[in-house]
């Protein structure tokens, strides 16, 4: 059996089961959800088996906001296709399933864990930021989380990187194979064998660590930098202006002039929103109508509507680019446009920016921005930043965004096709699918200026994945080195990751010794 997570739920359940679930089965210590989930009586020797409670934990059934996957998906497919599958190839464990949506179930789970005989619990991530692993894991409780790829990766990477710093009692499973869920979960029978929690946590780590593949050894394609002298990157540096809209820099932008020269200027919202009114739609057109004849394929509702109010913010960045004098811009885009702010997402306009040699960063991300800015006088290539989705199955990390340079070598190198589409989280706007070349090295990093640490990991791009969960593009990489040790700084850097094609690994160790930074690898 292949339950490959990122399949279609394909079930044949029961309709009474989906109105169960439907209805909002919140049934978190309900003691009857084994039955609901397809449960039977205990047979012979049932004392032999541990019992775990399988939590999938997710904010709605159906999904009420914009987040991963998506406004409107529905999770009970899933939920009960996971159920079926873990039952069928770990019969060795019994699986008492339960909705969690808050850390209160998770509270209640754990109340009813000893009337339940409850040996452990395995935590299905399965938003981004739903706060339930957290309650059962300071349980002490053996606890195996597992992330729903594309769905709860987020939540899964930071949060899982900090409680395994101070719980003993957890392993993860990061993984588009249920396979690799159900051999974990395994593991649990150690503790009805006479294991302590520390075995059962040391077999799961084993596990992941012996079904994750071993390097490939086919050489990357060639692909020549051409790097900057430091010193003259440095001074670049000093000269560089990002302008960041709508975000809030705390004390942030004071580091970042002070450690590596880039002036930081805020912009409000208002002023932005003048520049993009301001716009000359006579102008906006031709560019829609540019972008619309470069794509693969469109699908937006109003197509010609959407790309001109794209058109119209792009046109707001050149604006604020030139009265600021600046080489970058960083914008509040989710918050932007929820908020009635911004009439269009900045997506778009950040893709042309990029392709022609300047910076357009999501999210009013900071450390992002200046690593692009870092990078682009270091190599001349563009960044892309993403929010990263771990398969320890395939060795790989997937870096997904809704923005993505079609340069990746810089703007005088090849450009590679690409679709718009809507904002993947909400439906709306317009944003980009970017088919990013495989078969060549790339370096994932982020400047921090107040750790005083450049982070950084290498993979070869090895696909781009096309799924409708999570951001639109997906690129796909192979981990070149330790892909245990990628699980580990997720909470201290936040989930965004910059990547550069290229093997940029020795030119920024040099720029590392330059500006007194540490260097980390963190694979």
């Amino acid at each position: 059996m292949n339950a490959n997570l990122l399949g279609p739920s394909g079930c044949g359940c029961c309709s009474s089961r989906r109105r169960f679930l439907a209805a909002g089965c919140g049934i978190c210590a309900g003691a009857a959800v084994p039955a609901v989930f397809g449960g039977r009586p205990a047979a012979a020797g049932e004392a032999q088996r541990a019992r775990v409670r399988l939590v999938f934990a997710c904010f709605t059934l159906k999904q009420d906001r914009p987040t991963w996957p998506h406004i409107g998906y529905d999770f009970t497919g899933d939920i009960e296709r996971v159920t079926k599958a873990m039952r069928q190839l770990c019969p060795e464990v019994e699986f008492l399933p339960a909705v969690a949506h808050s850390p209160e179930d998770a509270a209640k789970l754990l109340a009813a864990g000893d009337a339940d005989r409850v040996d452990g619990y395995i935590v299905y991530q399965m938003n981004n930021w739903i706060r339930v692993m957290q309650t059962i894991a300071a349980s002490g409780k053996p606890t195996l989380i597992a992330d729903f790829p594309f769905s709860g990766s987020g939540g899964f990477l930071v949060y899982t990187a900090g409680i395994r710093r101070t719980h003993k009692n957890v392993s993860i499973v990061s993984s588009t194979k249920v396979e690799d869920l159900a051999e974990s979960a395994k593991c649990f029978q150690v503790l009805k064998k006479g294991g302590t929690v520390a075995d059962f946590v040391a077999a799961c780590d084993r596990v992941r660590r012996e079904r994750t593949p071993a390097p490939d050894a086919a050489p990357c394609k060639d692909d020549p930098l051409k790097v900057a002298d430091v010193g003259q990157c440095l001074k670049a540096m000093k000269q560089a202006k990002l302008l960041t809209v709508g975000g809030k820099m705390h004390n942030l932008g004071k580091e970042i002039r002070e450690l590596l020269g880039i002036e930081v200027v805020e912009v409000d919202f208002k002023e932005f929103a003048a520049a993009a009114a301001a716009a000359d739609p006579d102008k906006a057109r031709p560019i829609a109508e540019r972008w619309k004849k470069a794509a693969c394929k469109v699908t937006l509702d109003d197509a010609d509507a959407t790309l001109e109010q794209s058109a119209r913010l792009y046109l707001a960045q050149q604006a604020m680019l030139k009265k600021h004098g600046a080489e970058a811009i960083t914008i509040n885009c989710l918050g932007g446009f929820y908020g009635g702010h911004l009439k269009a997402y900045p997506c778009l306009g950040f893709v042309e920016l990029l392709d022609s040699g300047l910076v357009g960063a999501c999210e009013a991300d900071l450390l992002s921005s200046v690593t692009m800015i870092a990078m682009k006088h270091l190599v001349g290539r563009p960044g892309y930043i993403s929010d990263p989705v771990m398969d320890t199955s395939k060795r790989q990390i997937i870096y997904a965004h809704c923005v993505a340079t079609t340069r990746p070598f810089g703007p005088s190198g090849p450009a590679n096709p690409f679709e718009i589409l809507t904002h993947a989280e909400d439906r709306k706007g317009a944003a980009v699918r970017s088919f990013l070349p495989p078969g060549f090295m790339t370096t994932t990093l982020e400047i921090h200026p107040a750790r005083r640490e450049i982070l950084c990991h290498r993979a070869k791009a090895v696909d781009n994945v096309v799924i409708d969960r999570a951001c639109r593009t997906k690129l796909a990489a192979e981990v070149v080195g330790d892909i245990e040790k990628l699980f580990t700084y997720w909470d201290l850097y936040g989930w965004h990751r910059v990547t550069f094609y290229g093997d940029l690994r020795e030119p920024v160790q040099e720029l590392a010794r330059a500006l007194k930074l540490r260097f980390v690898e963190e694979a």
